[in-house]
């Protein structure tokens, strides 16, 4: 860590520079830009408490990298503190959520993934960032993270004065809600540190009385186990009986914690084209999704977040919302077709979805 003489950086620098990263960090596209230190230790607590409950689910993961989640020195050895970058979803031109849910012919699409893969959105701006503060000081140790490693994103978000966890245990902020992304820089400088802000939930508890499948099981805990997001996105296998019809027609994710939230009365739209709607999936009907071959399904989800999921387990959640539609015989004809398709778990959905049509 040194200027571009070769000289350190001494505090007055140091603090001209975190004034600087915010400034570029704007002009690149983020709506905020804060500095947090690397002690983790509280929310390190929450998360082997949370773990030791399996509440991660089948997310392996959370649990395979120990505490380097929660202590990034022992990710990025040299990390001294992290910047922390928000970037605003919500498009401006998607169709209103609550008629979408409301309407069981539609499938209703989380809004942060209407739009291109924000992973690549994120990393590619903080990787010019990175390249923006090189330039003014020279070589410096950093790493980007984007939702795709052992990161306490929102922790760290928290701590950096970006917001305060929410009780749906979204980061939130007084003035823009909760509808945005987060990523990361690690790196060897020393700057100082953003305080963190208080926090505003108060004696709201909107986002747990409107959880479909009651995931949110106290404030600021989340059972992935039954939580929609987990069931439709990171579940590989068979979605639990008891909680299909709870899904209603979501199909990938779900916002409803989010859009009940009253701080979201103050989001902003996004003025990334990025992240505007694609393929009309803000609104679309479940019997064309239905089907969508797979070559289809990959080139219509191409740059998207969606892809990930794959055809298959896309096919199953969109069995479990025609299930749970009126009967129809247009939906009755788009499940039959699927009663002999290759995957047993795609069979296995369209026959419980054939059931319940045939119990309407």
């Amino acid at each position: 860590m040194s200027s571009l003489s070769g000289e350190p950086l001494d505090a007055a620098e140091l603090a001209d520079l975190a004034v600087a990263i915010k400034s570029w960090g704007r002009e690149l596209g983020f709506q905020q830009i804060g500095v947090a230190g690397i002690d983790l230790g509280q929310h390190e607590a929450w998360l082997l408490d949370w773990l030791g409950q399996g509440c991660h689910g089948e997310m392996r993961y959370m649990a395979q990298h120990g505490v380097r989640r929660s202590r990034p020195a022992e990710l990025v050895p040299g990390t001294v503190r992290v910047v922390t970058a928000r970037m605003d979803y919500w498009p401006p031109e998607g169709a209103e959520p609550w008629r979408v849910l409301a309407d069981p012919a539609l499938g209703y699409v989380s809004r942060y993934a209407l739009g291109r893969d924000y992973h690549k959105v994120l990393r590619q701006r903080l990787q010019r960032l990175a390249d923006r503060i090189a330039a003014a000081i020279g070589p410096f140790g950093y790493r980007v993270f984007t939702d795709s490693a052992p990161v306490l994103e929102k922790a760290l978000a928290e701590q950096a004065g970006l917001g305060w966890i929410g009780k749906h245990s979204n980061l939130l902020a007084r003035r823009t809600g909760s509808w945005f992304f987060l990523g990361e820089l690690y790196v060897d400088l020393p700057l100082p540190v953003d305080q963190p802000v208080t926090a505003h939930c108060g004696r709201c508890n909107a986002c747990l009385d409107i959880c479909p499948t009651r995931a949110i099981v106290a404030p600021y805990r989340v059972d992935a186990r039954r939580c929609i997001s987990y069931l439709t996105i990171e579940l590989h296998g068979p979605i639990p009986l008891g909680l299909r019809r709870a899904i209603g027609n979501r199909i990938y994710g779900c916002d409803d914690c989010q859009l009940v939230c009253p701080w979201n009365r103050f989001a902003r739209p996004t003025v990334e084209a990025d992240f505007r709607v694609r393929h009309g999936l803000d609104a679309p009907q479940l019997t064309e999704l239905f089907g969508w071959s797979e070559v289809e399904f990959l080139r219509r989800s191409e740059g998207s977040a969606i892809r990930r999921i794959g055809h298959e387990r896309w096919l199953r959640n969109i069995a479990v919302a025609l299930g749970n539609a009126p009967r129809s015989a247009a939906i009755l004809a788009a499940l039959q077709a699927r009663q002999a398709d290759p995957s047993a778990l795609v069979r296995e959905h369209v026959a419980w979805a054939l059931a319940e049509q045939a119990g309407k």
